[in-house]
């Protein structure tokens, strides 16, 4: 019953042929999507990167160069002093007594002779009496010796008066004027006194605080015995003192700097030396401690603006004008303990040059002592964008000197040897 006939078998085999082939195909079509989604990514990568156009060549930072500028300059040694009265006093009262007046102003200026302080009087008025009464009474006595002797000498051509008692009277009229002469003496001492009484300023000047008010007892005395009662210091002219090492107190000596040299000074707020002075002093030997020398300069000062006490920076002329290659001082770049300018040569590329640096003169410019030619390029603007070994497209420009007020205003800001523009 299970037996097939050949033709049901024909028709067997014929069926399973035709339904074979379906499950390869149908890998076929899997395997076909996948490659036609392959190669349509591939195709739109290469169309967006064939479409992208190529990135712009970055462009180069432009900086300002110039040449350094070349000046004349004057040489200068500066140093940091500090200014002092040229007179001082401490006024104290010379007799004791109660204050009873104070004629100024804390702070005031005062001229010579000009009355500050008094002191009761007086007491010191009585003792002038008692003294002008005691050269009427050696007065007296004076004119009665002078009587005795010459009725005595009148006598002696009788023979009267024995010689004895002449020269007995002509020694009272002898110790008569000297009592005078002493009772005219103690008159002028307490007239001093009362003289006293009114206290003076001894020099013109700018006086201190009073340290007595009125109603106060002072006392006289010899130095710091007696009441301090305020101080006087001369304002015009000051005297600008410093200290200069061994080494500067040689150079000057060979440059032959004496006594009258011209000295510029400015103030820690001013950026110009508008003070003017002379070398006055130099002390007669150097400290051994320290190894510098004490010196002074007498500056003017009409309108007292300077005040003892104040610092400055004063320079004296060392030397004369020497040529010096100039650069602005902002050019200037530090690398650690090197200063560095950087140059641009003839195919833009940036280089850094080390340097000698001097001072800086009035207006920005920078001294250059080594390190630099006067063809160099070097850049004044742009530093910032510029890199050693890299290409810079170069702008010329120019370095201009600076524009001084006045002759003697030129500065430096410099450690020893600063210089100013001459020319």
């Amino acid at each position: 019953m299970n037996d097939l006939t050949p033709i049901e078998m024909d028709e067997l085999r014929l069926l399973d042929e035709s339904e074979s082939p379906r499950p390869l195909r149908r890998r076929i079509g899997r395997t076909g999507w996948i490659l036609l989604l392959v190669v349509g990514v591939a195709l739109a990568w290469f169309l967006l990167r064939g479409g992208s156009s190529p990135a712009a060549a970055p462009t180069l930072p432009v900086v300002t160069v110039a040449t350094p500028l070349q000046r004349d300059v004057t040489g200068w040694d500066e140093y940091i002093g500090r200014f002092e009265a040229s007179r001082s006093v401490e006024l104290r009262p010379r007799v004791s007594g109660q204050v009873t007046a104070v004629h100024f102003q804390d702070g005031q200026f005062v001229r010579h002779g000009q009355a500050l302080f008094t002191i009761d009087p007086r007491p010191y008025q009585a003792s002038l009496a008692e003294a002008q009464a005691g050269v009427a009474t050696a007065r007296s006595d004076v004119a009665l010796a002078n009587s005795d002797l010459e009725r005595a000498l009148r006598l002696v051509e009788d023979d009267a008066v024995a010689k004895s008692e002449i020269d007995a009277l002509r020694a009272r009229v002898t110790a008569a004027n000297a009592s005078l002469a002493a009772a005219q003496a103690r008159v002028r001492s307490r007239s001093l006194d009362v003289e006293f009484t009114t206290v003076r300023a001894p020099i013109s000047g700018r006086v201190s605080d009073r340290r007595v008010d009125p109603g106060n007892l002072v006392a006289a005395g010899d130095g710091p015995a007696a009441t301090l009662l305020t101080t006087i210091v001369a304002t015009d002219p000051l005297y600008f003192a410093f200290d200069g090492s061994e080494g500067l107190f040689l150079k000057s000596k060979r440059e032959g700097q004496r006594r009258g040299a011209e000295v510029q000074i400015r103030l820690q707020d001013e950026a110009d030396y508008k003070w003017n002075g002379e070398l006055d002093f130099t002390d007669t030997g150097l400290d051994q401690n320290s190894g510098t020398i004490r010196a002074r300069a007498v500056v003017r000062n009409p309108d007292n603006f300077l005040t003892p006490g104040m610092f400055g920076n004063m320079r004296l002329a060392s030397s004369g004008s020497e040529n010096v290659l100039l650069v602005p001082d902002t050019a200037v770049q530090t690398d650690q303990t090197r200063k560095l300018l950087l140059v641009v040569d003839k195919e833009g590329t940036v280089s850094a040059k080390e340097v000698a640096l001097g001072p800086v003169i009035d207006g920005g410019l920078r001294v250059v002592r080594g390190g630099l030619t006067a063809g160099d390029r070097v850049i004044i603007e742009g530093t910032q964008m510029a890199m050693p070994g890299g290409k810079v497209t170069a702008r010329s420009g120019r370095i201009e000197p600076p524009t001084i007020a006045k002759p003697n205003a030129a500065t430096a800001e410099a450690p020893p040897g600063a210089a100013s523009l001459t020319g």
